[in-house]
C-alpha cells in the first residue's frame, strides 16, 4: 500500500549534508562508524510519524508520499522544503553586559548554545568586549539535505 496522508509511518533513515556528511540517522551502526556523538544515550531506532501531521521536514513527508512498506529511495530536499534558508534577521548582536546578564553571568564563548524564553535555540558565533553575536538560524538552515530512507512499516 502506497503511503498516503494520515498514514503512521516507520522509517529507518541516513539524514546528509552535499558534501556526504552524515548529520543524523536511525541507524546505530551509521551513527558509530560516522562518529555522531550529538545525543548521547539516544536509541537508535526506525522514526515513526503521521504523515501529514507536521512530525518531520516537509520536503521529507513529501518525498515519503507514494512510497510503499519495504521501499528503499533517496529524497533530496532544497533548503526552502527543509530548515530554510539562512537569513541575516536571525542572527542577533547584544550588548556584552547585556548578555551577560541574560545568562545568568556566565561568561560567553564562541559556540555557546542558547535559548530564548520562547524555547528558540541559538549558537553564540562572536564575542568581544562590546557585542555578543548569537546566529537563531537553524543549523540545517540553507543546507540541501539527502535523506536515504527504508519504509519498515506503514499503518
Amino acid at each position: 500500500m502506497a503511503i498516503e496522508t494520515g498514514d503512521t509511518v516507520s522509517i529507518e533513515y541516513v539524514g546528509r549534508l552535499d558534501d556526504g556528511t552524515v548529520f543524523d540517522t536511525s541507524r546505530e551502526s551509521v551513527a558509530e562508524s560516522e562518529e555522531l556523538d550529538h545525543h548521547p544515550g539516544r536509541e537508535y531506532e526506525p522514526l515513526t510519524v503521521e504523515i501529514g501531521a507536521g512530525e518531520i521536514i516537509q520536503g521529507l513527508e513529501d518525498g515519503l508520499l507514494g512510497l510503499e512498506d519495504g521501499e528503499e529511495a533517496t529524497v533530496t530536499i532544497p533548503p526552502e522544503e527543509g530548515y530554510g534558508e539562512h537569513t541575516e534577521d536571525r542572527v542577533v548582536e547584544y550588548a556584552t553586559d547585556e548578555f551577560t546578564g541574560m545568562i545568568g553571568g556566565q561568561t560567553p564563548e564562541v559556540g555557546m548554545e542558547v535559548q530564548t524564553e520562547e524555547g528558540l535555540p541559538g549558537e553564540v558565533t562572536a564575542v568581544d568586549d562590546e557585542t555578543v553575536t548569537v546566529d537563531f538560524n537553524h543549523e540545517l538552515a540553507g543546507e540541501t539535505l539527502e535523506f536515504e530512507v527504508e519504509v519498515v512499516a506503514v499503518e
